[in-house]
């Protein structure tokens, strides 16, 4: 697969052009970006979903805990309707700064993802449910089926072994947190520790980098503009990611305190060249196909995320032109069915 994110922080006119061009650009899919603080994604998939014919449309990654499940399976199916059967149902522990917000971080964890997924396929495909886990349901059921029916396909965003094992086990596929080749390594092996254990019966599974890509002819230029999604990345990062990549813990959760703060300018300045190195796919687009061939190596496709560069028209298409040909190219680039 080889993908791409959108973050509705943007005017949603100006959205469903970019889904629209990442779809002529060759893109397989395209997903939202979903925090209360944005704009609504499921609004914006669903307009691109009908400015659309051919790309696969959906959440990356929404939660389980700020809407129920049993709603959230609906959306979804709503999607695939509306999008002709074209829906990936893309769903992780939320982003922990936003869900705190909300007070809500304390739900965060793997069983309300396996539970809120499983729950999905069962309504998908015309059951009635009963839950009482993370969550209730009683006699719960949806009123229509989507066209892809229960194999809609579930991709699990998230970056820590017990999610990497969990989503190799029981979903389609793994939205991997991470740009780097020794990142994604790690999580290979941590994904070939979960199929040991799935059930034949559950058909193919694809690890793909949800990589934060900044691309522009300017390499200077893109790695600049990486410095804001870096520095959310370095604050966020678990210790052993720091380590693996050399790079000093108080440094990192000093970035984190100025985020929290509403100190950013503070924040992006103290990124380093070892995190942006790191944390992103930054420079020209030589650079970034260069990184990409060594990221598949480890992975079956990557998703293009933000911020895709100092100008996001261009980028699309930069990034398109640079990772394009590498994915189609990888023995793993079918999108997840």
């Amino acid at each position: 697969m080889f993908g791409i994110e959108l973050t509705p922080e943007h005017e949603l006119d100006r959205l469903v052009d970019l889904g629209v061009a990442a779809e002529a650009a060759g893109y397989d899919a395209v997903f939202a970006t979903c925090h209360y603080n944005n704009r609504d994604p499921w609004a914006f998939l669903s307009r691109l979903a009908l400015e659309t014919e051919t790309v696969r449309v959906g959440p990356g990654v929404v939660n389980p805990l700020e809407t129920h499940p049993v709603t959230l399976a609906s959306r979804v199916a709503t999607l695939d309707e509306a999008s002709g059967g074209r829906a990936l149902f893309g769903v992780g522990p939320g982003d922990p700064s936003t869900l705190r917000n909300l007070g809500l971080s304390d739900g965060r964890g793997l069983r309300p993802v396996l539970e809120a997924f499983r729950i999905a396929r069962r309504l998908w495909d015309g059951d009635r449910v009963d839950h009482d886990g993370t969550f209730e349901a009683a006699d719960a059921g949806l009123n229509y089926r989507p066209p892809q029916g229960a194999d809609i396909p579930v991709l699990v965003g998230g970056e820590g072994p017990h999610m990497c094992r969990m989503a190799a086990k029981h979903a389609d596929g793994l939205l991997f947190n991470g740009s780097h080749p020794a990142d994604l390594g790690w999580a290979r092996d941590r994904v070939e520790e979960g199929l040991s254990q799935r059930s034949d019966s559950r058909g193919g599974f694809h690890l793909l980098a949800y990589a934060s890509v900044s691309v522009a002819e300017n390499a200077d230029a893109a790695r600049e503009a990486a410095r804001p999604a870096v520095a959310f990345i370095a604050a966020g990062a678990a210790p052993p990611v720091l380590d693996r990549h050399g790079i000093d813990a108080d440094t990192a959760e000093a970035i984190g305190d100025r985020i929290s703060a509403g100190e950013f300018s503070a924040a992006f300045e103290a990124v380093t060249p070892a995190m942006i190195d790191a944390f992103c796919i930054a420079g020209t687009p030589a650079d970034v196909a260069d990184r990409g061939e060594a990221i598949l190596e480890h992975a079956d496709g990557i998703v293009v995320g933000s911020p895709l560069g100092p100008d996001l028209e261009d980028a699309v298409d930069l990034a398109a032109t640079a990772l394009g040909d590498v994915v189609d190219g990888s023995s793993g680039s079918e999108p997840p069915t």
